[in-house]
């Protein structure tokens, strides 16, 4: 049989019309079909994910064009995130592996962390100890280590398989010496000790919310978005004993999604500081140790 594609550019145009027609869901590495479109083809490929242009008119053998049929067909019926057919994540340069144990990365204090949480941190250079909470894959833990190069970096999760990949991309990095993993529920697991610089993206997706999603939010585990009825059941339990883990000028900074809403009508009384990110002022807040509950 006589494949009716030839070219690079003849599967991207297939691809983005049958993501549309499928109308998939994005928001785990890319934003739209044609993203996410080129990114698979690019990847299945094998070819430089930045580079598209030079390649959208190259011919493809006949084992190539089915492989990347095969990849589109699954993302579009099985709405499975690019990133578990990939085994790769990205996040500010910096590639994690990923699969159905750990959720997607895709954290906005990935981008705080860029420069240190400046001005909240006023050295990064100082901070020496920092704690993740709900590590998942690992990513923020690395970014963490990266963007306070003399700290040692603590980073726990309940779910043991996803502690496997976490600990599959902290070996990737060679990271091990700095980073240390632990098994349990948050603050459980760790030595007594303080902490500079405490940092978490946990479950926070509402009831209500955890019904609505989106198919491919469902291929993720459920235990690392569903945090009860105003998402905010693991939120509490981070900032009642935050303050027993900081040092006295240290920062909690925790990622809430769109639940700034829940977090006001929870957390009213505390001093929030709500940061900007890409994708607006109402995604990540910090506390100061001075201003966490005793």
């Amino acid at each position: 049989m006589t494949l009716p594609f030839c070219t690079v550019r003849d599967l991207l145009r297939y691809a983005v019309s049958r993501f549309s027609e499928a109308k998939l869901s994005f928001g785990h590495g890319s934003a739209n079909a044609y993203d996410e479109a080129a990114y698979l083809i690019l990847h299945t490929l094998h070819l430089p994910l930045d580079l598209l242009e030079p390649f959208l008119d190259a011919r493809l053998t006949t084992a190539e064009i089915e492989a990347v049929l095969n990849v589109i067909e699954r993302r579009a019926a099985e709405r499975v995130p690019a990133a578990y057919i990939t085994h790769e994540a990205w996040m500010h340069g910096y590639r994690f592996y990923v699969d159905e144990r750990v959720i997607v990365p895709r954290s906005f204090i990935g981008e705080l962390l860029q420069d240190g949480l400046q001005p909240y941190v006023e050295d990064p250079e100082q901070v020496g100890a920092v704690l993740e909470l709900c590590t998942g894959s690992g990513c923020l833990a690395i970014l963490a280590a990266h963007a306070f190069q003399n700290a040692d970096v603590d980073a726990v999760d309940l779910s043991a398989p996803a502690l496997e990949v976490a600990t599959r991309n902290v070996l990737d990095y060679h990271l091990d010496d700095r980073i240390a993993l632990f098994e349990g529920d948050l603050y459980a697991p760790l030595a007594e000790r303080r902490y500079d610089v405490i940092i978490s993206n946990p479950p926070y997706v509402n009831a209500t919310s955890m019904q609505e999603l989106p198919p491919e939010y469902k291929h993720e585990p459920e235990m690392a978005l569903a945090g009860g009825a105003d998402g905010m059941d693991i939120v509490r339990r981070i900032i009642a004993d935050a303050r027993n883990w900081l040092t006295e000028s240290g920062v909690l900074v925790i990622e809430i999604g769109n639940e700034r809403e829940h977090v006001e009508a929870a957390f009213g009384g505390l001093d929030l500081v709500w940061l900007s990110t890409s994708a607006g002022d109402d995604n990540v807040f910090l506390i100061q140790a001075s201003d966490l509950p005793v």
